[in-house]
C-alpha cells in the first residue's frame, strides 16, 4: 500500500504560484484562481495508477506527473471546484485514506534577510525561474518536509501579502520557498505561510 505524503488542496491557484509552476510543468497548464489538488506518494510509481483514477474519475486536467527517487507527485486542477474535490476523494478512496492520514508538514527551517546584498541577489537570481530579487529589498526563506507543501505555503504567503515568489521547489526530499519584498510585507507572508503548515500540524521552528 503506498504511504499517502500529501493531499493538499488549494482552492485558489495564484497568478504568481501558478506562473513559476508553469515554467517547468509539461500538462495541462491552470489558469489564475481555480481549484488545485496536488497529492504525493510513497514509492513513486504508484502515482502513476493514481494519477488514472483521478483524470477518469472527473473532467479534470492533470499538470503535473513526476516520478522521481522515492516519491511520486500529482497535480490536476478544474475551474469546477467540485469536479477536484471527487477526484481527490476517488485517490483517497482507492489509497484506502483519508486527507488527515497525510504525512504532516514539518519546517525545517525559517529565515528572513533585511536589505539583501547585490552579489547575494545576482547569486539568487542564477538559479530560479521566477521572479528577480532586487539588492535592497527582504529575502524570506522556507524549507519544510515533505516537499510539496512548498506550494501551499508559496500560495498562501501570494494571497496575504504584496510580494514576489522568487522560487519554490516542490518536488524531493526537502521543500523550499523563496520569497521577497518589502520589509514592512515579508513578516506577513512569512505568517501566512508558516500558519497554513501550522494548521496541518508542523513540527518546530527553526528562529
Amino acid at each position: 500500500m503506498a504511504e499517502l505524503r500529501s493531499s493538499i488542496f488549494i482552492d485558489q491557484l495564484q497568478p504568481q504560484t501558478l506562473s513559476y509552476m508553469s515554467t517547468w510543468m509539461r500538462g495541462s497548464l491552470p489558469r489564475s484562481n481555480v481549484a488545485a489538488q496536488i497529492i504525493e506518494v510513497a514509492p513513486g510509481l504508484d502515482i502513476e495508477a493514481l494519477t488514472d483514477i483521478a483524470i477518469k474519475h472527473t473532467g479534470v486536467q492533470a499538470g503535473i506527473l513526476v516520478v522521481e527517487r522515492q516519491f511520486g507527485y500529482l497535480e490536476f486542477h478544474s475551474r469546477d471546484t467540485a469536479a477536484v474535490k471527487a477526484s481527490a476523494s476517488a485517490v483517497m478512496d482507492a489509497l484506502g485514506a483519508s486527507a488527515s492520514d497525510a504525512t504532516r508538514p514539518s519546517i525545517l527551517g525559517s529565515k528572513v534577510i533585511t536589505n539583501i546584498d547585490h552579489q547575494h541577489a545576482f547569486l539568487i537570481n542564477r538559479n530560479k525561474l521566477g521572479s528577480m530579487i532586487i539588492a535592497g529589498e527582504t529575502l524570506y526563506t522556507l524549507e519544510m518536509q515533505p516537499a510539496s507543501y512548498a506550494i501551499l505555503a508559496a500560495n498562501e504567503a501570494e494571497k496575504a501579502a504584496h510580494i514576489k515568489v522568487i522560487d519554490f521547489r516542490m518536488i524531493g526530499a526537502n521543500g523550499r520557498v523563496y520569497l521577497s519584498g518589502s520589509e514592512a510585507d515579508i513578516p506577513n507572508a512569512r505568517a501566512a505561510a508558516e500558519n497554513a503548515l501550522q494548521l496541518l500540524g508542523a513540527g518546530q521552528e527553526e528562529q
